[in-house]
């Protein structure tokens, strides 16, 4: 079915989607994050993660975005929270809906589409991140374990 183009009087928010994958390792917990490759922020880390392409569901934006920067599959993922701080985003206002997975051994990673590398990242010592992905993991850390 077509989707049709509607005019709202009110300003509409972009919606993306970013995701925390784990995995266990002898560091404990780690988090796959990758370093962006273009502005905003370009050079610093975030979580993998994107804008929401027109009539994609929620979950299929996370999976593919996931797979296009790491490229990784996950079976499962699950949505956690949703983030709508005004100013996360300097490009203007976005809604983050994240989701979260857990992934078993260490897949090899390959970094893509808007991400120059990908790694996995200790838990317990993250680098400065993009964003409001440290809010994201803190807020993920404490809710979930």
């Amino acid at each position: 079915m077509p989707i049709q183009e509607y005019s709202y009087r009110y300003p509409r928010p972009s919606v993306t989607v970013d995701v925390v994958l784990l995995h266990s390792s002898g560091n404990g917990k780690e988090v796959l994050l990758i370093r962006r490759r273009n502005p905003p922020y370009a050079g610093h880390w975030a979580l993998p993660g994107g804008f929401v392409e027109r009539g994609e569901t929620l979950a299929a934006a996370a999976h593919r975005e996931l797979y296009e920067e790491t490229g990784l599959g996950a079976e499962t993922l699950q949505q956690f929270a949703a983030f709508g701080e005004p100013g996360r985003d300097p490009r203007g206002w976005t809604i983050s809906v994240v989701f979260w997975g857990e992934i078993k051994g260490h897949p090899c990673l390959q970094a893509g589409d808007d991400a120059a590398e990908a790694c996995w990242w200790p838990l317990a010592a993250l680098p400065p991140l993009a964003f409001d992905h440290g809010k994201i993991l803190a807020q993920f850390q404490e809710q979930s374990w």
